[in-house]
């Protein structure tokens, strides 16, 4: 008994006359009419004999066409050709076959609908084609079904895909790039085989410590925090570090990870590392390239400054000081010493510079140094070479215990250079300088000290010889000057002879100072115009005949006439000679005043305001003038003050300004020096010459009547 409850549908005729009850009439009229696909069926002959409207539309074809006719009778050659081979695989191997796409080539645009009223393609399209062996009710095989979908715009999307895969995996290969995944915490989730050929990781050392397992262990704790702060925050890690390489060494690569949204929650991390190594090497040489560059320029401009310097340094200290300033600030050097050989050649002497820095006192030294001894400086001598020890035990390879000995007070140094200071091939001294740290000198250094030396050794040898000459000149300027100044019981005199300190020749300023035969005081103080020997010549010739003259006629007119007359005699038209001739009476101060174009006497009284002379100078000697004569007198107390020139004028200061200069530190004399001739005398010359050059020969005479004893 059946358990059927359902309707019977009535039987209509299937396929190749098989009955088909309503139920599957209306379930495959539907398929043929609605489906959104292609459905078809071809027979054994691979002829079609149902197809729907969708597969004609598909393939461009009026269904009518299809109808009982092959795929080649149909369709163009190559779709025809892959359609046939499918069905007969089918066929003849009795089994599906899937994913198969069928390329259904395009037509022009405006081609004319088919009868039925569908369409015939424009643009290519792909077909996702299943085929299917159809069985009858007993097993038997009656051909195959096709099912065809268009898959035209998910394929090319999918293409657009995969090229830019494509692109992207090429682009990431061309930049020598390196990525890798990280999971939304910063773990690993995928491996990465680019990155582990180049660290040499296995796929578990990967997976267990990732990347930050072979970062450099000076980098890795400011790796870590700064990938644990982006994790934690989701924003961009971007930075630099070291990898350990398979060799064991370590490269350079730069490393940005971006986090990848999904909605509103980060689903991975997506890094890509660059090794940037060449171009690190590359930043480093080129930075060691630009301070070897700029060291040079240095070392070249310290020498240049070193020149100029020494183009004004006259004396030996002040050589040293120029030598010294420039060597320890263009190498660094701590201490620096001079030393320099006597002329038995047995002994170096050290040389203090005329001005020490703060803080900047060379290490102690006996006053000699032998030359036989073990010290840097006598090896750079006796060898004339350089001497270097870059730290103590190349010292005391090199010398023993002697320098240790010599400088025993700065236990501190730590390296040292010692180089001969030649003149002519010859040694005259030696230049030291010392490191609290040990120092390598390089080439380039080694090659400026040595050209500083020679710098320092001509240097030297020129302020040795401006030394002995400038001495020469004012040992003969002082012997033309009066040795001893008359001693009088009411009279108090002082002098102060200032030899110029940037020439060597013998300069024309003067003083005299002598008895009259009527007990009466000759005084007189001069200048000839310029320095060497037409100008001693000259204040020779002017100071005997001043003399001479006073001792016929001491009246200060009468002698400048005198003097005048013998001037435009015997003297050049273009010599230019100033006297200042003052004749007084020792005990009273009473006197006559000459002046042939002299700067005016200072006079200072501990009453009254200090003043200059305003009486008419007059005119130098050889000039036509009427020379004239002036009451002159000291009073108790009192003081007047000659001087030359050189006191008032410098580059710096006209000769107005100094006079008034010179009345303003006159008065800010203290009442003992203006009581005290000698104090008076080195009070205005040290304040008036405070602060300028000295370029001129500076003589001050001071007159002085003191008081009576209460």
């Amino acid at each position: 008994m059946s358990t059927e409850t359902s309707v019977p549908h009535p039987r209509v005729s299937g396929v190749e006359g098989q009955p088909m009850d309503a139920s599957d009439a209306a379930l495959y009229a539907t398929l043929l009419k609605e489906a959104p696909g292609g459905l078809a069926f071809f027979d054994r002959e691979l002829r079609c004999r149902r197809a729907n409207d969708a597969l004609a539309g598909l393939l461009g074809v009026p269904v009518r066409e299809l109808h009982k006719r092959r795929p080649s009778e149909v369709l163009p050659e190559p779709l025809a050709a892959a359609f046939e081979t499918a069905l007969r695989k089918v066929a003849d191997e009795d089994r599906p076959v899937s994913d198969l796409d069928l390329v259904v080539p395009g037509r022009e645009a405006g081609a004319p609908e088919d009868a039925s009223g569908v369409a015939t393609a424009v643009e290519e399209r792909i077909l996702a084609c299943t085929w299917l062996p159809a069985r009858n009710g007993d097993g038997e095989h009656l051909g195959v079904v096709l099912t065809a979908l268009d898959v035209t715009e998910r394929r090319r999307a999918e293409e657009v895909i995969r090229r830019k895969e494509q692109r992207y995996r090429s682009l990431v290969e061309a930049s020598a790039q390196v990525v890798w995944v990280a999971a939304p915490g910063g773990g690993v989730i995928d491996d990465a085989p680019e990155w582990r050929a180049i660290t040499g990781q296995t796929p578990d050392d990967y997976a267990v410590g990732g990347w930050l397992s072979v970062v450099h262990p000076e980098d890795r704790p400011r790796i870590e925090a700064a990938w644990h702060d982006c994790v934690e925050e989701n924003r961009v890690f971007e930075t630099n570090y070291r990898i350990r390489t398979k060799t064991g060494t370590y490269r350079h690569f730069d490393v940005r990870a971006v986090p990848i949204w999904q909605g509103d929650a980060v689903i991975e991390w997506v890094g890509a590392n660059t090794d940037v190594t060449g171009q690190r090497e590359a930043e480093e040489m080129r930075g060691r390239l630009t301070e070897q560059l700029s060291a040079a320029a240095l070392r070249t401009a310290r020498l240049q400054q070193a020149t100029s310097m020494l183009a004004e340094a006259l004396t030996v200290s002040q050589v040293v000081q120029v030598i010294t300033e420039v060597g320890r600030s263009a190498i660094g050097a701590d201490y620096s010493a001079v030393a320099l050989l006597d002329d038995d050649k047995l002994r170096l002497s050290i040389v203090a510079p005329s001005q020490q820095g703060e803080g900047e006192t060379g290490p102690p030294s006996r006053d000699d140094i032998k030359v036989s001894d073990q010290t840097v400086m006598s090896v750079a001598v006796r060898e004339s070479r350089p001497f270097l020890a870059e730290h103590p035990d190349s010292l005391r390879l090199q010398l023993g215990h002697g320098e240790r000995d010599l400088f025993a007070q700065h236990t501190e140094e730590r390296a040292w250079v010692g180089l001969p200071l030649l003149a002519a091939g010859a040694p005259i001294g030696a230049l030291r300088f010392s490191f609290t740290r040990p120092r390598e000198i390089t080439e380039e250094e080694r090659v400026f000290l040595e050209a500083l030396a020679g710098q320092c050794a001509l240097a030297v040898e020129r302020a040795l010889l401006f030394e002995r000459e400038h001495k020469t000149a004012e040992e003969l300027q002082r012997s033309l000057l009066p040795s001893d100044l008359p001693q009088l019981p009411g009279m108090v005199l002082a002098a102060r002879y200032n030899p110029a300190t940037r020439h060597v020749q013998v300069g024309g300023d003067w003083y005299d100072v002598f008895r009259l035969p009527d007990d009466r005081l000759a005084v007189a103080v001069g200048d000839v115009m310029g320095k060497g020997v037409l100008a001693a010549a000259g204040m020779g010739r002017v100071r005997n005949a001043l003399r001479a003259l006073a001792l016929n006629d001491p009246r200060p007119a009468a002698v400048l006439a005198g003097l005048d007359r013998l001037f435009s005699a015997t003297e050049d038209e273009e010599q230019f000679t100033t006297v200042a001739y003052v004749v007084i009476d020792p005990e009273t101060g009473q006197g006559e005043f000459s002046n042939a174009g002299h700067p005016p006497p200072l006079l200072i009284s501990p009453d009254e305001p200090a003043r200059v002379s305003t009486l008419e100078p007059g005119t130098p000697l050889g000039w036509p003038s009427q020379r004239q004569q002036t009451s002159f007198s000291i009073e108790t107390g009192n003081t007047v003050v000659f001087y030359s020139d050189g006191l008032v004028e410098n580059r710096r200061r006209g000769v107005d300004a100094g006079l008034h200069e010179l009345v303003a530190v006159a008065a800010d004399a203290p009442p003992e020096v203006v009581g005290d001739p000698e104090r008076v005398v080195d009070f205005l010359v040290d304040r008036m010459l405070a602060g300028y050059e000295q370029v001129d020969d500076v003589t001050v005479l001071a007159l002085h009547v003191p008081p009576e004893p209460a």
